[in-house]
């Protein structure tokens, strides 16, 4: 019998808030995070916006700048979400250094932290200088503040974490498989708790341009950012790039009840597959993906009828919302067009590593608060989407299950489940 897994604490740094009280609100306001670029001077791009992180001051979650200049912003933003997700579980506590410190056993604590790229902004920063003045210039920590790695390093470092700290790269679906592998290390008895998520801070002009020379970012409204995320919509013309970070606290029922801690949710079930098909474009089928899906009930031991949301990935590009739509039919059959089904991109942009972590909580969220978030700006409907993606406005309902699902480039599909945990 597999152990059940439930979830105690969320913490999210987003285009839309840096508490999830600012994202819970965002979500059910349909409010846009995107807006005009302003980490860079975006002159001879063709974007000019992005769904950015605001008012991200260090000291509110007590990093201290000298600490701070060894992390770079992706792996701030992961430290900030883990201490606001620790501080919602009641697991972290002060040492006699004044540091937060986890009040679990630490060796049975883990972490593991979805990252697509990396520190950009100092890989970008240490190739001027180099180019420009040699390598004597470089940053001495280039190395340590660039790799993917050292946000789930860092986070083990800021609260004493001693069990394994993996990361998972599978690009714009490593925050979903980050999650599904904390699953695992739990369900295993390998760690009693485990912080899982995405993080990813990559608004910077090498990854502007890179994903510019791929057509994949829309270009139509630079000059009005709030309506370019168009998932679903026959408009649609790419996705906006986003940044940010969302972290959960994951333990064995068993522990979570045994310490009397408030269970948000119960993490059911997890689905992953390969596409084998593409390196930047899902199958066409939307075979694979919603193999995923099947697989993520299976885990869970549900029918498709007992899901009543799904959180789509929903980037806005035009091969991934026909496909997703298709992956949804071929998981869920005719229940496809009972589900309630949006995509919160249309809001946040596309957060790469952090969108995963971002939409679970979303989940999380509507099963917790009986709301559907919508999908805004699906104001012309494209004919091969076809479901109901709550358009415009939040919609309101009892849901007792959602899953969540991201596709990444290289045919990487992850999908999770979360069921509401009944209150004692």
């Amino acid at each position: 019998m597999k152990q059940k897994v439930v979830v105690t604490g969320m913490g999210v740094i987003s285009p839309l808030g840096n508490s999830i009280g600012e994202f819970e609100a965002a979500l059910k306001a349909g409010k846009s995070g995107i807006g005009p670029i302003t980490l860079f001077d975006t002159t001879g791009f063709d974007i000019s916006i992005a769904g950015e992180v605001k008012d991200f001051a260090l000291s509110r979650w007590m990093i201290d700048k000298k600490d701070a200049r060894k992390m770079a912003r992706f792996t701030q933003f992961a430290v900030a979400a883990a201490k606001d997700a620790l501080d919602q579980a009641g697991l972290i506590g002060v040492s006699e250094q004044g540091h937060g410190r986890i009040l679990s056993d630490p060796e049975q604590t883990g972490i593991v932290l979805g990252n697509g790229i990396g520190g950009f902004e100092v890989v970008t920063e240490s190739f001027h200088k180099l180019f420009d003045h040699g390598p004597r210039r470089m940053l001495p920590l280039t190395v340590p503040l660039m790799i993917a790695n050292e946000a789930a390093g860092n986070v083990s470092i800021a609260f004493g974490i001693k069990g394994p700290a993996f990361t998972q790269v599978t690009a714009c679906a490593s925050g979903t498989d980050a999650l599904g592998q904390a699953l695992d290390l739990i369900r295993s008895g390998r760690c009693q708790v485990v912080l899982a998520g995405g993080t990813e801070a990559c608004i910077v002009p090498f990854a502007i341009g890179g994903f510019q020379m791929l057509k994949a970012l829309s270009t139509k409204r630079n000059h009005e950012p709030e309506k370019a995320s168009r998932p679903f919509d026959a408009d649609r013309d790419g996705f906006v790039l986003g940044e940010g970070a969302g972290v959960l606290v994951l333990e064995s029922e068993a522990h979570a009840l045994h310490r009397g801690a408030q269970i948000l949710a119960e993490f059911a079930g997890y689905g992953v597959s390969s596409d084998a098909y593409h390196l930047t474009a899902p199958a066409p089928s939307g075979e694979g993906g919603g193999r995923a899906i099947a697989l993520a009930l299976k885990d869970a031991g549900l029918a498709p009828e007992a899901v009543q949301y799904y959180n789509a990935h929903g980037t806005a590009t035009e091969i991934n919302d026909a496909t997703e739509t298709k992956m949804l039919k071929y998981a869920f059959g005719d229940h496809a067009y009972k589900l309630k089904v949006s995509s919160i991109k249309s809001m946040t942009g596309h957060c790469i590593a952090g969108s995963g972590a971002f939409e679970a909580i979303a989940s999380i969220l509507a099963i917790r608060g009986g709301f559907y978030p919508p999908t805004i700006n699906l104001e012309t409907p494209d004919p091969a989407c076809d479901l109901d993606y709550v358009p415009h406005t939040v919609q309101y309902g009892p849901i007792d299950t959602a899953v969540s699902g991201s596709l990444g480039f290289g045919g990487h599909n992850g999908v999770v489940v979360f069921k509401k945990y009944p209150k004692p």
